[in-house]
């Protein structure tokens, strides 16, 4: 396994700029022009956050790693497609980090969730400790399936964000499974349920505390994450086309995948290129100082992003999407429909109104593989596993 440990400054001279095409690029649900609004892609792409390798962070479980390199690239990339979900949900798709400007709280907070320390909900400890659950070591590489089970748990004691996280296994997107989840009718945080208002804005440090209102929510906000095989070695050529569809869906959390052993987070496409974040740069782990302060540059990528061929993916991989409200599940649910009438786009998965009289278990809705389903699963949807075998699901 090559492992990388190029420094952030090394890799801000290694990037292309986008081509100069008149290709539609899209981003995560937007579409822009290179040779109009090239400033607007950049800033975009550097306000999602950015999380790569680190060192010299507490040890895991109080005497494991201090360091991902090598073996974190797909836990970075969870955690990546997650921190998307939450900046949706307490900050909005529209917001926008600039270097040196003043942000909101909620922002930090979201920041905070994902530092590199035990107590964080989805931290690099957080994800390999309960991976341990999921049959996977700390230090062992994961696949795109076990980091969205992972993510899934940990999603559970996040209740500020109080979010409903839904796994399509088996190619299959269940829709009356996913409205009982999110139309559960619980108590959540009310201060989660829409981005902060301006009186929220703080200075560039760790915010006081998030304050929490409690209100009844009639939905959940949906993460729904959808592990895939695109193909035996290679990605079939039949599925591209819907795929790029998907990053052009407002509800576009973007997709984790990559190349054997090498995972990157899709955030968008320009012609026949994936764009993406790249986890494999080690950087010092980041600490909160004396004040409260957070340093958070290290967080955005302030450089161009990686573009790759479409046709050198990985099979392997898991596609994000986030919905606020009932209304903008009903209207994916539409998109997904539509992309059945596309020509030359062969669907990922299937959407159905009810759960398919196949599926083995009764309620896959709460319940997470056993051991023998979690073997099973890891050999179909790990790219490390070179030597998978098909399997009639």
């Amino acid at each position: 396994l090559f492992v990388a440990t190029l420094t952030y400054d090394t890799l801000r001279f290694e990037y292309e700029d986008f081509p100069e095409t008149k290709e539609p690029v899209w981003i995560l649900g937007r579409r822009y022009s290179v040779c109009t609004e090239k400033e607007e892609i950049l800033l975009d792409v550097t306000s999602r956050l950015w999380f790569t390798y680190r060192k010299n962070f507490p040890a895991i479980g109080g005497t494991g790693p201090t360091s991902d390199t090598g073996w974190g690239c797909m836990l970075r990339c969870g955690q990546m497609i997650f921190a998307q979900a939450l900046v949706c949900r307490h900050l909005g798709r529209d917001w926008r980090w600039i270097k040196g400007k003043k942000q909101m709280g909620n922002y930090f907070s979201v920041l905070n969730a994902f530092i590199d320390k035990k107590d964080s909900y989805y931290s690099i400890h957080q994800i390999a400790q309960m991976g341990v659950g999921e049959g996977k070591s700390i230090g062992q590489w994961y696949g795109p399936n076990t980091v969205a089970q992972v993510l899934k748990k940990l999603a559970t004691f996040d209740t500020w964000s109080s979010l409903a996280v839904h796994i399509a296994m088996d190619n299959t997107v269940v829709m009356e499974e996913i409205r009982r989840l999110c139309q559960s009718n619980l108590p959540c945080a009310g201060a989660a349920a829409c981005p902060a208002l301006e009186s929220d804005v703080l200075c560039n440090g760790y915010p006081e505390e998030a304050g929490v209102r409690e209100r009844l929510c009639l939905w959940k906000p949906l993460v729904l994450l959808i592990p895939l095989r695109l193909g035996l070695t290679e990605i079939n050529e039949a599925y591209i086309e819907t795929l790029k569809h998907c990053f052009m869906m407002p509800q576009s959390l973007g997709v984790i995948g990559g190349k054997p052993n090498s995972a990157h987070y899709f955030i968008g496409y320009v012609g026949e290129e994936l764009i993406y974040l790249d986890p494999h740069t080690t950087q010092p782990a980041v600490e909160p100082s004396d004040s409260g302060c957070l340093p958070d540059e290290s967080f955005h990528c302030q450089h161009p992003p990686c573009r790759m061929s479409i046709a050198e993916l990985d099979p392997s991989i898991a596609v994000g999407f986030f919905c606020n409200t009932e209304e903008d599940f009903n209207d994916w649910c539409q998109q997904i429909k539509k992309l059945s009438l596309v020509r030359g786009a062969l669907p990922m998965f299937e959407l159905v109104e009810r759960q398919p009289s196949h599926f083995s278990n009764p309620d896959v809705l709460n319940l997470t593989p056993d051991s023998s389903d979690a073997d099973r699963l890891e050999r179909f949807f790990d790219s490390e596993d070179e030597d998978f075998e098909i399997l009639s699901l």
